[in-house]
């Protein structure tokens, strides 16, 4: 009956650990690491000089907002700036559109 079952091999001794039992763990904090720097880090940087420079808003400057339109800020609320897109054409947009700004005198008066 012996040569019909096998012997079971895995009674001896466990094999030695080769590595640390902290190397996943250290793998993992490695990770979130790269992580932090790589994405998170920079994202918030840029976060907070978008929020610097909506809170410089002032009447005169000329801006471009994320929909692509370039004008002149003529009015600054709460939430709402008023911007002057041609002569006499004004439009309100909020103030987190805004993008970025541009240099004086890049918008043309006709």
């Amino acid at each position: 009956m012996n040569s019909l079952i096998p012997s079971a091999w895995a009674q001896g001794a466990a094999p030695a650990s080769t590595g640390s039992e902290f190397a996943p763990l250290l793998v993992m904090v490695v990770f979130i690491v790269i992580f932090y720097f790589l994405l998170m880090r920079p994202q918030q940087k840029k976060s907070k000089e978008h929020q610097q420079l909506i809170s410089k808003l002032a009447a005169g400057d000329e801006v471009v907002t994320n929909g692509g339109v370039l004008g002149r800020v003529t009015d600054v609320g709460e939430s709402f700036i008023t911007l002057e897109v041609a002569d006499g054409v004004r439009i309100k947009v909020q103030k987190f559109q805004v993008s970025a700004l541009m240099p004086k005198g890049t918008l043309k008066s006709a």
